[in-house]
């Protein structure tokens, strides 16, 4: 069991009980657009061995970061944006001499940059709306972003999954917000990433018909992308999704919540079931609240609920998330300590945990799959390791190595 409480300690760390996988994993890179159920009509494989992508959450378009480089209340956009010009230098970057996938090489090609929500913060406060936090995010993340898939051509993929910030903005909070209601981050990820026919505005976009889950497969490797949290709603349809998936394929699951999640984003279980100031539960998941009435209640029979479904798919490898922020890999035991998840916690740019007070520890992950050897290899990169020369090369923390055999 690995479990790191000290985010910033380099260390290697491989696992091997209950991550073996009987068939050789081929990962390939996709190069069209993806959508739900789908396969896509081109594909090549990363440099025959490895394929990889970056990890980050919660990039709260629409906050400040009261010190950062000398400057103070600096704007989301312009942390982002910092952030996104250290991964532009990536590829011509070198690994750490750490024991890991591609150790001492240099990084290469990436295929994908994974953000697992709270795109824009939540509008209360004196916050700006949701449309100009998404109009910022664009524009970093779409306008500064250069990195190119391994074909040297196309954009590398984002993919995004949404935070309990911008489902609010969409459906309202218990607290006020101007405006009351701005859908513009929904409908945005939901155009990117389910590619409806028509596209979503925010007048037109609904929560109740609108989820944002998806799912592909990598070649031998699954990959599956959860509103929010799996309540009994998400894994009704993974079991769907799943029904199509080879009992051997590896899978990985991204979310935004925490595996131990918060009473507060059930629907609320009192009276009208609606989103007040007095019960406090803001319906971000279709689930009605079963542990209690009050969202300080424990949601154990509800994670509960999610051991099971793990328990049901030994294939389910790894959960990565954000929405409590500090770099972090551990195991998710359950509320009953009756398995064992690895779990894959991002750090965040504007809220991380340690790296809100101390900017040298802001980072993001690296993660890279040898597909030749079945291991995989999450490093942290610190990307401000040094506030005042951002030129400079970042900094390399803590790495850890698991097997997908």
């Amino acid at each position: 069991m690995l479990k790191l409480r000290q985010p910033m300690t380099t260390r290697i760390r491989t696992f091997n009980a209950r991550l073996k996988v009987i068939c050789t994993i081929t990962l390939v890179v996709i190069l069209a657009p993806w959508s739900i159920g789908q396969s896509a009509a081109s594909q090549v494989t990363v440099g025959n061995e490895t394929v990889q992508f970056l990890f980050t959450s919660d990039v709260h378009f629409g906050l400040t970061k009261k010190i950062f480089r000398g400057a103070q209340n600096v704007s989301a956009a312009d942390v982002n944006a910092a952030m996104i010009r250290v991964m532009n230098r990536l590829p011509a970057l070198r690994f750490p001499a750490d024991g890991g996938v591609r150790s001492s090489k240099p990084v290469g090609d990436l295929s994908a940059l994974v953000i697992t929500g709270d795109i824009a913060n939540r509008e209360e406060d004196g916050i700006q709306p949701a449309a100009a936090s998404w109009k910022q995010f664009i524009g970093d993340y779409q306008g500064l972003l250069q990195l190119k898939a391994p074909d040297g051509r196309s954009r590398i993929r984002l993919l995004l999954t949404p935070g309990n910030h911008d489902v609010s903005n969409a459906i309202g909070y218990r607290k006020p917000m101007n405006p009351e209601r701005d859908a513009t981050a929904m409908s945005g990820l939901y155009n990117l990433e389910m590619h409806p026919v028509s596209p979503l505005s925010r007048e037109n976009y609904r929560y109740s018909s609108g989820k944002i889950h998806y799912a592909f497969t990598l070649g031998g490797i699954h990959l599956v992308f959860l509103n929010l949290w799996p309540d009994s709603s998400e894994q009704a349809w993974m079991e769907r999704d799943l029904a199509g998936v080879d009992s051997k394929t590896p899978v990985l699951l991204f979310a935004h919540s925490v595996p131990d999640v918060e009473a507060r984003f059930f629907t609320n279980p009192n009276g009208t079931h609606d989103i007040n100031p007095a019960d406090k539960f803001e319906n971000l998941l279709p689930e009605q609240f079963r542990d209690g009435k009050l969202v300080t209640d424990s949601a154990l029979d509800e994670q509960r609920g999610f051991a099971c479904f793990i328990r049901r798919h030994p294939n389910i490898k790894a959960y990565f998330h954000g929405h409590s922020n500090f770099s972090e890999f551990y195991n998710w035991t359950g509320p009953d300590h009756d398995i064992n998840l690895p779990c894959f916690r991002a750090d965040s740019p504007m809220k991380g945990k340690y790296s809100a007070k101390e900017e040298t520890l802001l980072a993001f992950d690296v993660i890279t799959i040898e597909t030749i050897s079945g291991k995989l290899t999450a490093r942290v990169c610190l990307w401000n390791a040094d506030p005042l020369h951002p030129d400079k090369e970042p900094a390399w923390g803590e790495v850890t190595t698991l097997s997908l055999r």
